[in-house]
C-alpha cells in the first residue's frame, strides 16, 4: 500500500530510562539520541513472542520495517556504571511465568561495564511495513503490543515502558507526513529516513541495523534530523 492511504502504528515510548543503542566500545555502551531498526525489530519480536534463534523471521521484519520518530521530552544522559558477578546458573524474570537462562560462562571476578541511558525521556514513532500482506501483519503487531507474549523493555532490560505503547494510527505518504499527523504543540526535533521526507537540517549515517544471521551489526542507513 502506498500514498496517501499507508497506514501507520504509533508508537508511545516512555519510561523513566531508555536506550536505544550506539556503537559500542568494550565495556562502554553509548546511547544514541533515536530509536534504531534492530531496537525497533527486537521490541516487536518479543512482543510477538520470537525468540533469538528466529534469525530469518528477524531479519525479515527488519527488512521491512519503515518508521520515524519525534521527541515529545527530551531526556538527560545518565552514565551507570555496574558491576555484577555472573555466574551460569543466574536466572532473570524476564519471560512471563518462567526464569530466562544464560548461556555464558561463571566469571570468578566481577564483570564491570558503563551504559548510557536517557533519563524521563518521551517520543512517538510511526511506523509500518512494506509487503503489507506478509506475516507479521500490521494488525498483528498492533495486537502483539496490546497484548505482548513477554514484559517488554525499550532498549534494555531495565527501561520498562512507563504506559501502554501503542497509541493509535495515522496515515501519510511519507514517514515526515506520517509524524506531521501528530501535531506538535511545540517543535519537535524529529528524525525520518532519507528520501522519505524533506532534507531536514542534517543528513547522517548511522549503524543501527543488525545482520541477524551473525548476530553483529553491520550497513549503515541515511537518517535526516530535522523538526516538526
Amino acid at each position: 500500500m502506498s500514498g496517501t492511504d499507508t497506514r501507520w502504528l504509533v508508537l508511545r515510548l516512555s519510561a523513566p530510562m531508555l536506550s536505544f543503542g550506539r556503537v559500542s566500545i568494550d565495556q562502554v555502551g553509548p546511547t544514541a539520541r533515536w530509536p534504531g531498526s534492530s531496537m525497533l525489530t527486537g521490541l516487536l519480536a518479543n512482543a510477538l513472542g520470537w525468540d533469538w534463534d528466529d534469525r530469518a523471521r528477524l531479519q525479515a521484519l527488519q527488512d521491512r520495517l519503515r518508521f520515524g520518530a519525534l521527541i515529545l521530552r527530551e531526556g538527560d544522559t545518565l552514565t551507570d556504571s555496574q558491576n555484577a558477578q555472573l555466574a551460569k546458573a543466574d536466572r532473570g524474570w524476564t519471560t512471563r511465568g518462567a526464569p530466562e537462562g544464560r548461556a555464558g560462562a561463571s566469571y570468578d571476578a566481577p564483570h564491570r561495564r558503563r551504559r548510557d541511558f536517557l533519563m524521563d525521556a518521551e517520543y512517538r514513532v510511526v511506523l509500518t511495513l512494506a509487503l503489507a500482506e506478509a506475516e507479521p501483519t500490521l494488525d498483528r503487531i498492533g495486537a502483539a503490543l496490546d497484548r505482548p507474549a513477554r514484559p517488554l523493555f525499550l532498549g534494555r532490560k531495565p527501561c520498562l515502558p512507563t504506559r501502554p505503547l501503542r497509541a493509535g494510527e495515522v496515515r501519510g505518504a511519507t514517514v515526515y507526513a506520517a509524524l506531521a499527523e501528530l501535531n506538535c504543540a511545540t517543535p519537535c526535533p524529529a528524525a525520518w529516513p532519507k528520501d522519505d521526507g524533506p532534507d531536514g537540517h542534517r543528513v547522517h549515517d548511522v549503524a543501527d541495523t543488525r545482520v541477524w544471521s551473525s548476530g553483529l551489526h553491520g550497513g549503515t542507513r541515511a537518517l535526516v534530523e530535522g523538526t516538526l
